[in-house]
């Protein structure tokens, strides 16, 4: 697969794993997964062709680890971010004293009076470090990184998860734990 490809599929199954299942045909079980033949079936037949081996692949070199597969391998999900209703089944941790959160120097302006809220998402999404969360807040324009006061969220009774993939979650950060880096 050429680099253009693998983008072009993984932002497919983003799609599909994340937020509509529908849209080829499948049904997600409520924690998430799908088997790996049925989704490779149906996006065949909705212009995606794909064999294990791609697919494999696609998991294996996504920077951002956005896909697992379970123990088997016979089944597979997105790690995080789901607008679709889903039960990950994640765990309550503690986090770390800092988590950073990466965005637009557009969106900033709401952030900073509203806090940071999850949307359409289950869950707002947070880096362990700031590179990570540039990286994340450069995609929608000139970055902007905040800083997470998540030790005095933990103390304030604020519930973290983390994902498969390392993303911290939370259900929204108020804005008196942020900081602009």
């Amino acid at each position: 697969m050429t680099d253009k490809e693998r983008k072009h599929a993984s932002k497919r199954l983003s799609l599909h794993l994340r937020h509509e299942p529908e849209g080829i045909g499948i049904t997600l079980a409520s924690d998430g997964w799908v088997a790996v033949d049925t989704l490779l079936t149906a996006l065949g037949q909705h212009g995606l062709p794909l064999t294990r081996a791609d697919l494999d692949e696609l998991v294996a070199s996504s920077d951002k680890k956005r896909f697992a597969f379970d123990e088997t391998g016979t089944r597979i999900r997105a790690q995080q971010g789901h607008s679709v209703e889903v039960d990950l089944a994640l765990e309550p941790l503690t986090p770390p004293d800092v988590l950073f959160h990466g965005t637009s120097e557009r969106a900033w302006l709401a952030i900073a009076n509203e806090g940071l809220r999850k949307m359409e998402r289950h869950h707002v999404h947070l880096s362990s470090d700031a590179d990570t969360a540039r990286a994340v807040g450069g995609r929608h324009g000139k970055p902007v990184v905040l800083r997470v006061d998540a030790a005095e969220m933990a103390r304030d009774g604020i519930v973290f998860y983390r994902s498969g993939n390392g993303v911290w979650l939370v259900d929204e950060v108020a804005s008196r734990y942020l900081s602009r880096v």
